[in-house]
């Protein structure tokens, strides 16, 4: 089993995300490490893109703060090598197609796997796309995680059933994003997805922020997954982020186990 599906393996999960970076990027160690001490059991990286197509405005200036602090992708690897150091739950990194060709896609991958990431998200590359990406991840023992979207329809259980650690379900249509209402029929796409891979874990993303909704998505699904609320901590509180979310972080953990 993968070390990414062992974090699904005895309850329901939740997965933060982070601008690597953003406000700066000790600080985003010490969130890392706050994260993970709060209870999350994966952490998605992001590696800033000044072009982050599927992210909401939210995201897009947690990236832009990252990248005018000087963050480059070698920088971000060297966070991971040394917070690998005491944390040893399950990362991936999130990013677009083209920080990872312009660095070399298997160089890339090889020092992924090298510093201690499990996993890889593409937004930007589509199910009929990966073909340039799975067999170079599947070499350097990297997960390239799968997203499904309401859209997907017939196309969810063909991408299920060829998934690798995770599958991603995007709850909503467009970028991600703060939202006060989800209304897309989850428990259907989850359903779908198990029928084509019954072993797959499915955990929910795009515009969860409270306790509630992590708790209803959750119900319906292996786990929730939230960004924009968190990178929004980052924004209010900056070199002092890492015990609000670290606070943050495990209400929502509470929340995805229904525990009072």
């Amino acid at each position: 089993m993968s070390k990414i599906k062992e974090a699904f393996a005895k309850e329901k999960a939740f997965i933060p995300f982070i601008t690597c970076g953003d406000p700066d990027l000790e600080t985003t160690e010490k969130i890392i490490e706050a994260m993970a001490a709060a209870g999350a059991d994966l952490i998605e990286l992001g590696i800033p893109f000044s072009d982050s197509t599927a992210e909401g405005s939210v995201i897009q200036e947690g990236n832009l703060r990252a990248l005018s602090g000087g963050v480059t992708t070698d920088k971000v690897f060297d966070i991971v090598r040394r917070v690998r150091q005491k944390v040893t739950l399950p990362m991936v990194f999130m990013t677009y197609a083209n920080v990872v060709f312009s660095y070399g896609t298997a160089r890339f991958l090889d020092k992924a796997a090298e510093v201690g990431v499990d996993g890889l998200i593409l937004p930007d590359v589509p199910y009929e796309e990966k073909e340039e990406f799975a067999p170079l991840c599947e070499a350097a023992g990297l997960d390239l995680i799968s997203m499904i979207a309401p859209t997907s329809h017939d196309r969810i259980k063909m991408i299920a059933a060829e998934a690798k650690g995770f599958v991603y379900c995007v709850s909503s249509l467009g970028v991600t994003g703060v939202r006060s209402e989800i209304t897309t029929d989850i428990g259907a796409m989850v359903r779908l997805v198990k029928e084509a891979n019954p072993d797959i874990p499915c955990a929910v993303g795009f515009g969860i922020s409270t306790p509630a909704q992590a708790e209803k998505m959750a119900a319906v699904s292996d786990g929730a997954i939230v960004g924009s609320a968190i990178v929004r901590l980052c924004e209010k509180y900056g070199r002092e982020a890492a015990g609000p979310i670290g606070e943050y972080v495990r209400s929502m953990k509470v929340a995805v186990l229904q525990k009072d």
